[in-house]
């Protein structure tokens, strides 16, 4: 069976998309997904650069909500849609995403960590002054670090997004150099009952593998996991669901044998 829901997508409601949201639900239906989930950003205190102008990642949720209920009201019958947000991590803010998360009555949450010391790996300033690895290796930490110290989350999204950015991207990149954090991430994923998400965005930028390796996947599921959803990351209505062919091979490969979609915070499961 083909990927028929897209769980990870940007529309104008996030502060780097200029998507319109019915053209986004459009392209869906004309695909024949049967499922969407539309997970704008929500990234508290993050710094203000000239490409970030400040509160560019601040969700305006009552906005958000009232356009996507009167959408899903819309093409009801044609195409479910989620109500979703990508919460961006960091340890300092965990009590106001904790809040935030729970003051909301989010479909589904996808953690996510686009900062690290305060630096966003698309900037060049996150590599300067270290190695491609080191660099990595500091990223994946981080991550560690917040799952470690939050939970309150469905999926943890594009698990190694810091490869989309350096000098060579995946050329050099393998599971095994970075095993001791990633090992320690999948433990601590299973055991706070969390699932991962495979996204496809690197997929267009280049990548030989989506997010995360496959490396990574199939580690996961031979730890028993089976909590993964499917996103494009798509930021623009011609990118939904993108390269679902691919990953519903990846996945055959990995030993899934589903996939997840989530409604009010609880998972159900599509056969492959």
């Amino acid at each position: 069976m083909p990927i028929l829901a897209d769980c990870h997508l940007h529309s104008c409601f996030s502060g780097d998309s200029d998507a319109p949201m019915e053209a986004m639900i459009q392209r869906a239906i004309s695909l024949g997904l049967s499922h969407m989930c539309f997970t704008e950003h929500m990234d508290l205190d993050f710094p203000q650069t000239p490409e970030s102008p400040a509160g560019m990642f601040e969700l305006r949720t009552d906005d958000y909500r009232a356009a996507l209920m009167e959408y899903r009201k819309r093409y009801e019958g044609q195409i479910q849609i989620g109500f979703g947000v990508e919460l961006g991590m960091q340890p300092h803010i965990n009590a106001e995403n904790a809040r935030y998360a729970n003051a909301c009555d989010f479909d589904f949450v996808i953690a996510s960590t686009h900062l690290v010391d305060r630096m966003d790996p698309y900037e060049s300033s996150y590599f300067a002054g270290r190695s491609q690895e080191e660099a990595y290796r500091r990223y994946f930490e981080a991550e560690l670090e917040s799952m470690a110290s939050y939970t309150d989350y469905d999926v943890y999204g594009h698990i190694d997004y810091v490869i989309r950015y350096g000098r060579t991207r995946d050329k050099e990149y393998c599971y095994e150099k970075y095993a001791d954090l990633f090992d320690r991430m999948i433990d601590l994923l299973l055991s706070a009952q969390k699932g991962i998400e495979l996204n496809t965005g690197g997929l267009r930028k280049g990548l030989r593998q989506p997010h995360p390796c496959t490396p990574f996947l199939k580690r996961y599921r031979k730890m028993g996991g089976s909590v993964l959803t499917v996103g494009s990351d798509a930021h623009r209505a011609a990118d939904v669901a993108s390269h679902f062919g691919q990953a519903a091979e990846v996945l055959t490969d990995c030993g899934f044998t589903h996939y997840c979609t989530f409604r009010q915070r609880r998972p159900s499961f599509h056969r492959l």
